[in-house]
């Protein structure tokens, strides 16, 4: 592999490199038919009632077999998920892990109400949302065609993956997603600020994560 190539992985931040790894791993894996996308989808039933709990797992690191839309997704989330562990998170991983895993959470709970048996790009849109709402006054040019504010960011790769994919229903996991990226912002940034409710366990990561992390 060429150094340059290294050089750019090892940049990119502990928790964003292994989720980016994974991701394109699984993608591999079923374009080599090493597995087969039955075998990595989730919902309720196989996952805890037929005890197949990996799929609790392997639903968020699937983003589809190679196209233009696993493209898509896969970069819009390593940028913004990477520029949200360099700034808000730096020297945080257990933070920044602990907001992804609640993250997972609600959205393991949300994807019966909008049947989504692959998570990976609701999830992606977490960071997404959440680099946006500390980044309100950042202007972002999209694909060289137009400028937008950085809260508008969301609403506009929604609306893109509309059109890319050709039905709403498409859209459905990337606004979950947003949902709950909201869900986080709220907690840690206007909850524990604004309204002074201090920090809980959806906000800080327990004692056990920290030191597991080396914090």
């Amino acid at each position: 592999m060429p150094v340059g190539i290294e050089a750019w992985i090892v940049q990119i931040p502990p928790v964003t490199r292994a989720w980016l790894a994974l991701s394109v791993f699984t993608s591999l894996a079923v374009q080599c038919q090493l597995v087969t996308t039955l075998q990595l989808y989730y919902s309720f039933r196989s996952a805890f009632i037929n005890a197949q709990l990996w799929r609790a797992v392997t639903t968020f690191f699937y983003f589809g077999p190679i196209s233009l839309d696993f493209v898509f997704h896969l970069f819009f989330f390593m940028r913004y998920s990477r520029m949200l562990e360099e700034s808000s998170f730096a020297n945080k991983k257990a933070d920044y892990f602990w907001l992804l895993l609640l993250s997972s959470v609600m959205l393991l709970v949300l994807s019966p109400l909008f049947n989504l048996p692959f998570l990976s790009s609701s999830l992606a849109f977490v960071p997404i949302y959440l680099w946006s709402r500390r980044h309100p006054s950042t202007p972002i040019s999209l694909f060289g065609l137009f400028t937008i504010t950085a809260p508008y960011l969301p609403v506009a790769l929604v609306a893109f993956s509309w059109v890319l994919n050709g039905t709403w229903k498409a859209a459905a996991g990337d606004l979950a997603g947003c949902a709950v990226g909201h869900i986080g912002w709220f907690m840690r940034d206007v909850w524990t600020r604004e309204m002074m409710g201090g920090k809980s366990f959806l906000s800080e990561p327990p004692v056990w994560l920290k030191r597991l992390f080396g914090e």
